[in-house]
């Protein structure tokens, strides 16, 4: 399909965003269940009813342009959480959950993208209402991110400087470099 318009472009973008949520209503589940943390858990549940909740509002975009709701594949956010699961085979231990909390931001930074370019097209077609939508949906967005990042920090915190292996059952700590500790600058 060649896209001509705005109009159209704007109607690819929606297609793309909304596969995208409906693979993070299947993928998000899976994140929680494999999460140790239960503020991890219960985050990623919260964040879930929220990413359903952004389906509907798809779903009344496209009503609103009065074209069918049909998503198209999104390669990049298929390619994300592959490489979030693959991540997660290679991490142990406590920094297991940070390993997801990372993972997670990743998609909601690709989400806030996508919102925001599909926000921008939406307000120089001069459609307020639909911008709107957007525009809600990127905040929540926003917010998980934020959310999420605190909880990497305390879960990396708790999991120790950042600079030692974490022990695996039977096996004591110990440094994993031989290479000097530095000082962390910023915060």
């Amino acid at each position: 399909m060649r896209i001509t318009t705005a109009t159209l472009l704007l109607e690819e973008e929606l297609k793309d965003i909304y596969d995208f949520e409906k693979r993070l209503v299947r993928a998000i589940p899976k994140m929680a269940k494999a999460a140790t943390s239960d503020d991890l858990k219960s985050g990623l549940m919260e964040h879930l009813e929220v990413t359903r909740n952004q389906v509907q509002r798809i779903e009344q975009i496209f009503e609103l342009l009065d074209i069918p709701a049909k998503a198209k594949t999104c390669d990049g956010m298929k390619g994300i959480l592959a490489e979030g699961d693959e991540m997660l085979g290679e991490v142990e231990g406590s920094l297991r959950d940070v390993a997801i909390a990372v993972a997670a931001r990743r998609v909601e930074h690709y989400e806030m993208a996508a919102y925001a370019g599909a926000r921008a097209i939406a307000e120089q077609l001069g459609n307020r209402e639909i911008a709107d939508l957007l525009q809600e949906n990127w905040a929540e967005e926003q917010e998980a991110d934020e959310k999420l990042g605190q909880l990497a920090g305390q879960m990396l915190q708790m999991s120790g400087d950042g600079d030692e292996e974490m022990p695996a059952a039977g096996k004591s700590r110990g440094r994993r470099s031989r290479a000097p500790k530095t000082r962390r600058v910023g915060g």
